[in-house]
């Protein structure tokens, strides 16, 4: 298996922080994929993507290198099913996995939700981030980092 490197959908992304804990702790690299600048900390292992402002840069630029090895971070439902797709290892900012049994009901949920607020049936998004949540997605990226690495992943 490759190595593992962790790519974070980071323009809304409210794990950043943990994601640099967790990926010191195991030596990964991380890529911070953004429209527009972000300020991070300045560590050889953390490195900068910016895209551009193209609808949907971000996401291509991660499913292209999305793959075995890898670890995605992202709420966005179709950049997940992209990346469970090509065998990455999926996580939503709250911890939740994204997988080949969960992708397709997550992605005809958000495609339901996303016609009811067009048509002014629901409105709101979803609940606030919480500190559970944050603890949640901690939890869910050790485990998902320690998997990769006993199949084989440096």
């Amino acid at each position: 298996m490759a190595e593992i490197a962790i790519y974070l959908d980071a323009d809304a992304c409210p794990v950043k922080d943990e994601t640099y804990r967790v990926a010191a702790r195991y030596g990964l690299h991380v890529f911070v994929v953004a429209n527009s600048f972000l300020n991070l900390p300045r560590e050889p292992w953390i490195e900068r993507v910016i895209v551009g402002d193209a609808l949907d840069a971000a996401d291509d630029w991660i499913a292209e290198r999305a793959g075995p090895g890898a670890i995605v971070v992202t709420a966005d439902v179709p950049l997940a099913s992209r990346c469970v797709r090509a065998g990455a290892t999926v996580l939503a900012p709250t911890g939740k996995p994204f997988t080949d049994a969960s992708v397709g009901m997550a992605l005809a949920t958000r495609n339901l939700m996303q016609d009811l607020r067009e048509s002014a049936l629901v409105t709101g998004g979803p609940k606030p981030f919480s500190q559970r949540d944050r603890s949640a997605f901690l939890g869910a990226l050790d485990q998902a980092v320690n998997r990769l690495r006993r199949a084989g992943g440096r």
